[in-house]
Formats: structure tokens, sequence, C-alpha cells
């Protein structure tokens, strides 16, 4: 019975360490990908000029990742060593997919965006009277075909027809029926605009990630996702108020009525609407009354790789819109 007992315990030792090795060697092998191949084409990547050495180097960095990714336990490894100023990683509140994600900027301005998402999916099994779950990770390359989408506003794509953006926060939120990730994000446009955007992620009972959603209220209008269009000498602020549970974002408007529907000549005009959730549904309302709130979570950002001076929180733009919000304060004191 103790020779027995002894035999037992020993096999339990070597079953457990052989699991803790095998997760060992899963990172470890991680660990090379990023420290050989993928690190060495991030820099690569935002140091080349040419459009054509970058979509070379492009392809191998996902190349890499694919293969990184591929790999058993991925989905926890969270590539620390892996610039997030230049890859976007953003995991769901619930830890039920994450995004990984950049941007490539093309020598006339414009913007593709490339990247995974990775998924937890449940398959239901039948086993006589008994139902179980088996949990597999599903990945799902992000596919930016943004100029084919000819009414962005009112498409809801899936992840081959992905309307490319960079990703600054995931906000949960769920009905009686469905659950929904709102996706507050980041477009550069092109060299006279920028794109602020308020997009909607959720599955389909195959797994199947779907971009876009009919659960905005706005202005009498429905659409699946929300487009803020502005200069790219403005900033316009775009946040989750976690203490409000609304998402709040700069009022735009054209610096002078004669560009009225010239995006590149619009501007944030210091007024805050906002959405709050309610009944399934981002209901729009205008000239919030809003505090700073300070979340650093949330930012007032724009062209992630641009260092310069000027790419700062403020709003740089010398407008009449600044003189007329300035006279108005005046004729109320």
């Amino acid at each position: 019975m103790k020779r027995s007992a002894i035999y037992f315990l020993l096999f339990l030792s070597f079953s457990g360490y052989s699991q803790d090795l095998s997760r060992e060697n899963q990172v470890k092998r991680l660990d090379s990908i990023c420290l050989y191949r993928i690190n060495p084409l991030v820099k690569q990547l935002y140091s080349v000029k040419i459009d054509e050495q970058k979509t070379a180097v492009n392809q191998q960095l996902l190349s890499a990742f694919k293969e990184a990714m591929e790999v058993s336990g991925t989905f926890d490894y969270d590539f620390d060593s892996v610039s997030k100023k230049d890859i976007a990683i953003l995991r769901s509140p619930d830890n039920k997919f994450r995004i990984i994600h950049w941007d490539l900027m093309k020598a006339d301005g414009t913007f593709d965006y490339y990247g995974f998402l990775q998924a937890k999916h449940y398959d239901v099994i039948k086993k006589g009277f008994r139902k179980t779950k088996k949990e597999t990770i599903q990945l799902y390359p992000l596919i930016d075909r943004s100029s084919e989408i000819k009414n962005p506003e009112n498409a809801v794509t899936d992840n081959k027809k992905w309307f490319g953006m960079r990703y600054n926060r995931i906000i949960l939120s769920k009905t009686k029926s469905k659950t929904y990730y709102t996706l507050l994000g980041w477009d550069g446009n092109d060299q006279f605009s920028q794109k602020k955007i308020i997009d909607v992620l959720s599955f389909d009972k195959a797994g199947v990630p779907l971009f876009g959603a009919a659960i905005f209220n706005y202005q009498k209008k429905y659409p699946k996702r929300v487009i803020f269009e502005y200069s790219t000498k403005c900033i316009m602020p775009l946040k989750y108020s976690t203490r409000k549970d609304s998402i709040v974002f700069g009022h735009l408007a054209p610096i002078e009525p004669k560009f009225e529907g010239q995006y590149q000549y619009y501007c944030n005009d210091l007024s805050v609407d906002g959405f709050g959730f309610k009944k399934g549904k981002w209901n729009y309302k205008a000239d919030l009354n809003m505090l700073n709130e300070k979340d650093d979570k949330d930012k007032f950002y724009g062209n992630p790789h641009d260092r310069s001076i000027t790419n700062n929180e403020s709003n740089n733009y010398n407008t009449e819109i600044r003189k007329r919000s300035k006279s108005k304060k005046k004729k109320k004191e």
C-alpha cells in the first residue's frame, strides 16, 4: 500500500511538472518570437520611409504575429516586451477577447490598419442528458477594407471587411439577449483631416465577430457606428466617463460658416456632447455639463507615432470658434 501511494504521489508530481514545463516552453517560445522577430520588425516598420519597404516589413510582421498566436496558451501571453505605442493591445473587460493591431502611415498621408482578434468560443457538447462547454480560442485576422465600404455609418461587416482604425477603449454593455462591446477609435484618414469613431463589436452564434450595430440614437438617426471627422490641426476629446457611464466628446463645427461640410476645417467648439446607454441603446444628448475627470485609460489621442511637440492634449487651432465661445461666457457674466 505504501509503495502504491508513493508511486501515485510521484505520478502526480511528474504530471504537474510536465504541465508546468510545457507552459514554460510555450512562454520561452513566445519570448523568442518577440525578441528575434516581432520587436526588430516593429522598429524597422516605423523607421523605413518608402511604402514598398513598409509593405514588405509589414507582411513579415503579420507572419510573425500569426506564428506567435498559433502557440498554445498565447491568449494569456501579454507581449510585455512589445512597444504598446506602436502595437496596440486591448483586452475586453470580461476577458472574452483581445485585439492586437497597428497602423501603417503611407507617403500620401493616408493610413492602413492591420491586426488580429483572439476570442474565446464555447462549443456545447452533449453526452446523454448532460451538456458540457468546451472552450477554444479562435483567431480572426482583421482585414482593413475601409476604402471599399461606401456607407460606413450604416454598414455591418465582419473581420474580413473591417473598417480599420486604432482602438483606445472597449466598453462592455449588455441587454437581455445580446452583449455589445463599444469601441472608441482613431483613424488618421489623410493629411487634411482625421477621425474619431465610436464602433460596436458583437459576436454571432458561431463566434464570428461583427462590427457595427443599430444601437445608436443620434439626432433622430440610427447609424451602426458614429464617425467624427475634423482638421488634423485640432484635438477632439472622445472618452468614456466611468463615473457617469457615458461616452463624452467635443462638439465639432466649421471654423467659419462658409466651410460647412468641409471637414478639414472643422474643430471642437469647446462644448461637450455625449451618449448614455439606456434600454439597449446609446442615446445622444447635447451640451453636457462635464467636469474634467482624470482617467489614465483615456487620452485625447491622435497619431500615436507623432512625437512632435504639437501633438499634445491641447487644442492648438486658433479659430473664430474660440473667440465666439469666450464672448458667450462674457455675456453670461
